[in-house]
């Protein structure tokens, strides 16, 4: 449609039987108007296939229709789901969105908080880049909503979404007791990970509920596919019998796979593999299912954390986002063999 022909306020009005002030309150969502009115210039609205003018709402709302997302590292493996989730959300509702990314680099973070405050934009999501280290918090920097997604700040009143640790931790050992496993070993990273912490106390609590224990004390590495070759090397040389692995992640996984499969371990029937991130599919896109695995939901955690932002919701504290378990090949719903002595 050219501009010349394109529908105005003015018509929806005119057809709605309605003043151009009424027309406008109504389909911004403001005054006092009656149910039957709404509905009558809503279906006007409709039928002429009115499009509003994006920049005059603005205007007459007193919103920039924009929510402003600071990503402390965009293009990070684990960064760009949530950042397309929460994107396609605020999409949705035709909020617009204005991206910094600071990259690797805090010395961006005062000049990128500077220019969002100077575009007053109607929100902000931060992105973080994981849980190794906390983000400094923004929220008493804005007089709008503040919200952050995939990161924990300094400050425990904010209102931060991050996938739900302890619940990895139990998919992954309830899976693994199923299948009959009772002789389980985690391999993971530091202690100082809040995200290794997590999917380790989730795997203990699930242990414990069944009277059991882990296999051995917790062994620590980093969230490398060498470090998992590595640790899994120590823990075959210590001698502890164990039919299962519930890795820290899916890299650890396959690090610990191929020191199995170079040892004579057959895997899943000698011992069967659990990691988390679900690499596969959401991170590299092959779309291949070879690791059991626990998917995160990032996609589905910026999502949610949009709408608040979106919504400005006042909803404080820590969101721990569900996740799924997604069953490959190295696990079996078979009985679990004996274990190796």
């Amino acid at each position: 449609m050219s501009e010349r022909n394109r529908v105005t306020l003015s018509d929806v009005a005119a057809v709605a039987g309605v003043s151009l002030s009424t027309a406008s309150r109504a389909l911004n969502g403001g005054g006092r108007i009656s149910q039957a009115t709404r509905a009558r210039i809503a279906e006007a609205a409709l039928r002429l296939d009115f499009r509003p003018n994006a920049l005059a709402q603005s205007f007459a709302l007193g919103r920039s229709r924009t929510i402003g997302i600071l990503a402390h590292n965009a293009r990070g493996a684990f960064t760009e789901p949530v950042l397309v989730g929460a994107v396609a959300h605020l999409g949705s509702r035709e909020q617009a969105c204005l991206l910094y990314d600071m990259g690797r680099d805090p010395d961006v973070l005062a000049e990128s908080v500077r220019r969002l405050q100077a575009r007053r934009v109607d929100g902000l999501l931060v992105l973080g880049d994981g849980l190794h280290a906390r983000l400094r918090s923004l929220t008493g920097e804005f007089s709008v909503p503040v919200v952050y997604a995939h990161g924990l700040t300094d400050r425990p009143d904010d209102a931060c979404y991050v996938p739900d640790s302890e619940m990895a931790g139990r998919l992954a050992g309830e899976h693994l007791l199923s299948l009959g496993r009772r002789h389980i070993a985690h391999i993971t990273a530091g202690e100082h990970d809040t995200a290794a912490t997590g999917r380790e106390r989730g795997l203990l609590a699930v242990l414990a509920e069944a009277g059991l224990s882990a296999a051995a004390d917790t062994l620590r590495g980093d969230w490398s596919r060498a470090s998992g070759a590595a640790v899994c090397r120590r823990l075959l040389a210590s001698g502890v019998r164990f039919d299962a692995v519930f890795c820290g992640n899916d890299q650890i996984a396959l690090g610990v796979e191929s020191v199995l499969l170079e040892a004579g371990r057959r895997v899943p029937d000698d011992v069967a593999l659990v990691g988390v991130d679900n690499w596969e599919t959401v991170i590299s896109g092959q779309g291949t299912r070879h690791l059991t695995t626990v998917d995160t939901g990032l996609a589905g955690l910026g999502a949610a954390a949009g709408a608040q932002v979106a919504d400005g919701r006042d909803d404080p504290g820590v969101h721990a986002h569900p996740c799924t378990l997604v069953v490959g090949a190295t696990t079996s719903d078979g009985p679990a063999p004996p274990s190796p002595v």
